[in-house]
């Protein structure tokens, strides 16, 4: 596996510098050492690799030569036994459980609520300020997603627990850790014992409703709803409170903080380009007008679509793929031997000019019908193989309607901020998407 010549560390520790990004870093190493290559740092030393045929190789032709996290990494720590740590047939097993709920059918039977939650965040933004989208959409992915997917109102444990959740998210982000596993984390217990506490009580509570509901006894909840992912759970003997837990954790940290990531960076690049913000306006106006949006008019927003395929493209919010390897293997034609961590760089793929003309511009056209066509594996924003995004339907269709109603009801301009990516657990917009809100005024 070839490693960075003296010079180009030189080069790269200038990038760090002057980006503070270790992106801007993993840029360089591609540039100049090629499409894989070893970091090689005290404690730290995986494999990266770039491009379709190694993203193929790990993700489907040689997956069973690796494993997805390694038992010492705080992720594995907070979601335990959650869908996406695990591997083989429990990651299986999980996975069953919950797809039928996320697939189109049932997720479109969301869009009205996704709607009225948008309406909700909305409606607090004073005409003429300026609002951090990144904070906004936030509150408005969790919202939808307790909402829709748990059916429960989060709103009144919102700010109770925005904390929390905050911390769990940093406690999986990229640190120290990664290069000393066996570190101190402290200042964090607390926070995730409240999240916990928070769980642990929608399960019991949907237990209640659930043999209420057995029994025949009336129950004012729609908590029985079998589009929401904790209800079936709560009906499976095989699914204890643990293990019903440690998969809400998991959709509800992954699931919300991706889905914030998109939202948050497809409002920087409209707001950064007006004559794209132009374009997907025109088309809401002509797809949707005034009125609700519905399945129908999510399924005509194609220019739309094409923006947030290239927000995923250049921003994927699950920049990396992180596996390990189980057994010697060889990916791309190099020697990989087993304990190894490897790193896919989505982020690196979708920026290969192999393969994408002009990579670091923002062009939606590139995914319209006149676009050119890449090799399957280069755009993986949602991964792919068997373990592709369980959630990639749900966070495609909610971003169309979030956006969708936002470009309907708000003129939003941005305040020329710099913006740049920061990795924590999701790639997202430092230090945050200030745009200036106004109300546009027409039919409701």
């Amino acid at each position: 596996m070839p490693v960075a010549e003296p010079e180009v560390g030189l080069k790269v520790l200038k990038g760090l510098a002057r980006e503070r990004s270790l992106l801007t870093a993993l840029e360089i190493m591609r540039q100049e050492v090629g499409p894989a290559f070893q970091i090689t740092l005290p404690g730290f030393q995986p494999a990266v690799l770039v491009g379709p045929e190694s993203n193929r190789q790990i993700l489907v032709s040689r997956r069973a030569h690796f494993r997805s996290r390694g038992p010492g990494d705080p992720v594995t720590k907070l979601l335990r036994h959650g869908v996406l740590v695990e591997d083989g047939e429990a990651h299986d097993l999980f996975r069953a459980q919950m797809e039928p709920v996320l697939q189109k059918p049932q997720v479109v039977g969301h869009i009205g609520r996704m709607q009225q939650y948008t309406d909700r965040v909305a409606q607090n933004w004073r005409d003429g300020t300026v609002v951090d989208m990144l904070v906004e959409m936030r509150r408005l992915a969790l919202l939808i997603f307790m909402g829709t997917l748990v059916d429960v109102e989060f709103g009144p444990d919102m700010e109770r627990l925005w904390r929390p959740i905050l911390r769990a998210i940093k406690y999986i982000s990229p640190g120290l850790w990664i290069i000393w596993p066996d570190m101190p984390r402290f200042g964090y217990a607390r926070a995730l014992a409240q999240l916990d506490d928070y769980l642990y009580g929608l399960i019991r509570e949907r237990r209640q409703r659930v043999a209420a509901e057995e029994t025949g006894e009336p129950s004012a909840s729609t908590a029985a709803n079998a589009t929401d992912l904790l209800t079936p759970m709560v009906r499976n003997p095989a699914m204890t409170d643990d293990l019903i837990r440690d998969q809400i954790l998991t959709m509800l940290i992954a699931g919300h903080d991706t889905s914030t990531a998109l939202l948050a960076w497809a409002l920087h690049l409209l707001g950064l380009y007006p004559e794209i913000m132009d374009k997907a306006r025109a088309e809401v106006a002509s797809v949707v007008g005034g009125e609700d949006i519905t399945l129908a008019h999510v399924d005509r927003l194609e220019y739309l679509d094409t923006v947030i395929k290239e927000t995923l493209r250049l921003y994927p919010p699950i920049h990396v793929g992180n596996r390990f390897v189980t057994e010697d293997t060889t990916i791309s034609g190099y020697d990989l031997t087993a304990g190894t961590r490897v790193m896919a760089s989505i982020y690196l793929s979708h920026r290969d000019e192999r393969y994408w003309d002009a990579p670091q511009e923002f062009c939606p056209e590139r995914f319209g019908p006149d676009g050119a066509r890449v090799p399957p594996f280069t755009y993986i924003p949602f991964g792919g193989g068997p373990r592709v995004c369980i959630g990639a339907t749900f966070a495609q269709i909610e971003a169309k309607v979030v956006l969708a109603r936002l470009i309907q009801q708000f003129t939003l301009t941005s305040e020329g901020r710099k913006v740049h990516p920061y990795m924590g657990a999701t790639l997202e917009p430092h230090p945050g998407v200030f745009l200036r809100v106004q109300r546009r005024a027409g039919p409701r």
